[in-house]
């Protein structure tokens, strides 16, 4: 079976930038561990994914902060993150999940057996909206989610997800 690691938006501004944090701040080292188990062909990543006219979207009218910004300094993927991360396999999202994700995982699971193991930020937007569109798109496909390895807006927030997911059949481990 191919084990396949997906690494949800580890972005500067997500980590110590305008929506970072101290519990994302010291998952990165967990991160990077996590990914260096895997071969980096099976090592994929979403990138949050926004233009200047952010706070103009129903996401920042909602959310009324910038970030992601593209081609802004927290836009980018951790450095020392993504240079594990092969370039064809960063998917740039302009929502919570990506679809385009979504899809290429199908398509490897049609093509040989995999199990999805899941890591980032943050734990109770694009982590847990990455899982259950990838759960809907493939039911039978085990998928798991490393808690040391994410962080949520909150911990609460965080620990809430978590429980969701687990509601959902997607293992937290």
């Amino acid at each position: 079976m191919r084990k396949i690691l997906l690494v949800i938006d580890m972005q500067n501004d997500f980590i110590d930038g305008s929506l970072g944090s101290a519990e994302a701040e010291n998952i990165v080292q967990n991160v990077i561990n996590k990914i260096k188990e895997y071969p980096s062909e099976n090592v994929f990543a979403t990138k949050d994914t926004h233009e200047a006219n952010y706070l103009s979207t129903s996401e920042g009218r909602h959310l009324p902060v910038e970030h992601c910004i593209r081609g802004s300094k927290g836009w980018d993927i951790r450095p020392e993150i993504s240079s594990l991360i092969p370039s064809e396999n960063v998917y740039e999202k302009g929502t919570f999940g990506s679809v385009k994700l979504a899809e290429k995982v199908a398509e490897m699971a049609h093509k040989e057996e995999i199990a999805i193991e899941m890591v980032g930020l943050c734990t109770d937007i694009c982590v847990v909206s990455n899982a259950l569109l990838i759960k809907a798109y493939l039911p039978e496909i085990p998928i798991s989610v490393d808690s040391s390895c994410c962080a949520g807006v909150t911990p609460e927030k965080h620990e809430a997800a978590l429980e969701t997911m687990r509601s959902c059949q997607i293992s937290v481990i």
